[in-house]
């Protein structure tokens, strides 16, 4: 079995930041592997620890910036990895779902996967929405907010618990191919450890143009505009009680009462 693993880097932002027009300033932002990829990895990396996979490749779509947080999946297990990256792409504000799912389905397509693992959503842009529509596009089978997988795959079927509204879980059986979109918490991503970092120095990095993978620069038009930006004003206010606890049962008993919701 072959797996393949989209990956992203995000941006991550201090508590304090400031906003300039439509980003917020750089000197504010840091840059991480996405908390959601790091758990498609490590399930991709244990299949193929139990012999159930043969490979595991990552496809990311992002500048040369973005290498050293990629190869963190290289450190944690994954043999090769893509970094599909074009000239057209400097400068594109926000690269819209539609955009993504033509990049990594040629990619896909090229590599061709038993089975993909995505992260449930990035925690930058939170669209939740990439994995499926790959699998859409491609014409496989999917499962989204996968929370259990089970590791012994009987007739390229796969066995999925997924979350679904409510708090409801859905036990299903996928046939391969197949697109998973992974949730936290499915297993505890492990940490690289330094033989795994040297070793994800020399593992391979292709580097793809669009064209090299068969993708019209006229993919990546977005359907969707950035046009503001801003921190909202929080709605709610805490009151904030000083004395011993029974003067502050008390209060928060007479406030209950005035709000209606004790007797």
């Amino acid at each position: 079995m072959k797996i393949l693993v989209t990956v992203k880097e995000v941006a991550t932002v201090e508590d304090e930041f400031e906003i300039e027009g439509t980003e917020i300033a750089d000197q504010y932002l840091g840059a991480d592997l996405n908390e959601w990829d790091d758990y498609a990895i490590e399930e991709a990396v244990q299949l193929q620890e139990e012999g159930v996979a043969d490979e595991v490749v990552t496809v990311t779509i992002g500048s040369e910036e973005c290498e050293q947080t990629i190869r963190q999946a290289l450190a944690k297990g994954a043999d090769r990895a893509v970094r599909v990256w074009d000239d057209s792409l400097e400068g594109v504000d926000l690269l819209d779902v539609g955009a993504k799912t033509e990049i990594l389905s040629a990619v896909v397509e090229a590599e061709d996967p038993d089975l993909v693992l995505t992260g449930v959503q990035a925690g930058d842009d939170s669209f939740a929405a990439t994995g499926v529509s790959v699998a859409e596009n491609l014409g496989y089978e999917w499962g989204a907010v996968v929370n259990h997988l089970e590791h012994d795959f009987e007739d390229d079927v796969a066995s999925v618990r997924r979350e679904l509204e409510g708090g409801v879980e859905e036990l299903t059986e996928i046939e391969l191919p197949a697109v998973l979109t992974i949730q936290t918490g499915i297993n505890e991503p492990r940490y690289a450890s330094l033989r795994g970092i040297r070793q994800a120095q020399r593992k391979e990095l292709d580097v793809q143009r669009l064209a090299d993978i068969g993708v019209d620069e006229s993919a990546i038009d977005a359907d969707l505009t950035l046009t503001d930006m801003y921190e909202p004003e929080s709605e709610s206010d805490a009151t904030i009680w000083e004395g011993s606890p029974e003067e502050t049962a008390s209060e928060l008993g007479d406030m209950l009462r005035d709000k209606g919701v004790a007797p």
